[in-house]
C-alpha cells in the first residue's frame, strides 16, 4: 500500500498510487506521490514516466475521513498543500508524464490527470469534480484542460461525470482501451516517446510548459483560497456530513 516506482522498460518509470478501498488519499500520500514524480524526472535513464493505480479506480481524490477528524484546520491546510505539490509534480515533471485512468477519477485524480502530458483510459472510466458536495472547492483548473470551458462549469455545477469516450472525443484522452488493456497501452505510448532523445524531450517539455497560458500553480491555489473560506466558515463541515451520511462513490 502507498506509492511505488519500478521500471517496466526501457526509458521508463511507472508510478503506482495503492491506497485502498479507493484510492482517496491522506495528506502523506500526497506528498510521496509527489516526491516519486519529481524523482523519476530526474533520474537522467527516464523519459518517460506512466503515473497508473491499483484497486477500484485511479483516484478518488483526498481521504475525507482523515479530514473529518481533525478538530482544527492543520490536516486541511496539509492536504491543501499535498495536493498543490502532487499536481505540480506532475505539471513540472522533467519528462511527459502519461496518466494511466480506470474505474473513477474524481476531485484530486482530475488535478494529476488534467496536469499530464496524455492520457490513456479504459473504458469503464469515469472523470469528475464532485467538490460541491464535499464541502470544497478546487481543481478548476485542472478540468478546464480536459474539457470546453462551459462544459467545465456544468460539470463542477452539478458534480456530474464524464466518461473516457466523451474526454476522447473532446481530444483530451489520447486511447480508450478495455480494462485489461490499459497498462499495456498506456506503456505503449510511453515506450513510443522514450524512443526520442533524452536531452531533447527535456527541453521539450520545458518549451510546451513555457508557452501554456495557464499558470496552473497560481490558478489552483487561487481556488484552494475558497476551499479554505469553505472550512472556516463552516460551510465545508456542514456538507461533508451530509456526504457522509449519504456515502461515499
Amino acid at each position: 500500500m502507498g506509492v511505488s516506482t519500478s521500471s517496466p522498460g526501457k526509458g521508463l518509470a511507472l508510478v503506482t498510487v495503492d491506497f485502498p478501498p479507493v484510492n482517496a488519499l491522506p495528506v502523506q500520500g500526497w506528498y510521496d506521490l509527489a516526491d516519486a514524480v519529481r524523482a523519476a524526472g530526474r533520474d537522467r535513464d527516464v523519459r518517460c514516466v506512466v503515473l497508473a493505480a491499483e484497486g477500484r479506480g485511479f483516484n478518488a481524490g483526498v481521504d475525507l475521513k482523515e479530514l473529518q477528524s481533525d478538530t482544527g484546520h492543520a490536516r486541511l491546510i496539509g492536504a491543501n498543500r499535498g495536493c498543490q505539490e502532487a499536481f505540480a509534480a506532475v505539471y513540472e515533471c522533467e519528462v511527459p508524464v502519461v496518466a494511466a485512468v480506470h474505474g473513477f477519477c474524481l476531485g484530486g485524480g482530475i488535478g494529476l490527470v488534467g496536469n499530464a502530458d496524455a492520457v490513456v483510459a479504459s473504458d469503464d472510466a469515469a472523470f469528475g469534480l464532485p467538490e460541491l458536495d464535499r464541502g470544497a472547492l478546487g481543481a478548476a483548473t485542472h478540468l478546464a484542460r480536459l474539457v470546453p470551458q462551459h462544459l467545465m462549469r456544468t460539470l463542477y455545477y452539478t458534480s456530474r461525470t464524464v466518461t473516457a469516450a466523451e474526454l476522447h472525443a473532446h481530444g483530451s484522452v489520447w486511447q480508450v482501451v478495455p480494462r485489461a488493456g490499459l497498462r499495456a497501452a498506456a506503456l505503449a505510448l510511453a515506450t513510443e516517446i522514450a524512443r526520442k532523445d533524452g536531452s531533447l524531450i527535456r527541453m521539450a517539455k520545458a518549451a510546451i510548459n513555457g508557452i501554456d497560458p495557464v499558470d496552473v500553480r497560481r490558478s489552483y491555489r487561487f481556488e484552494q483560497g475558497f476551499t479554505f473560506e469553505a472550512a472556516l466558515g463552516g460551510i465545508a463541515d456542514r456538507v461533508r456530513d451530509t456526504f457522509g451520511k449519504a456515502g461515499a462513490p
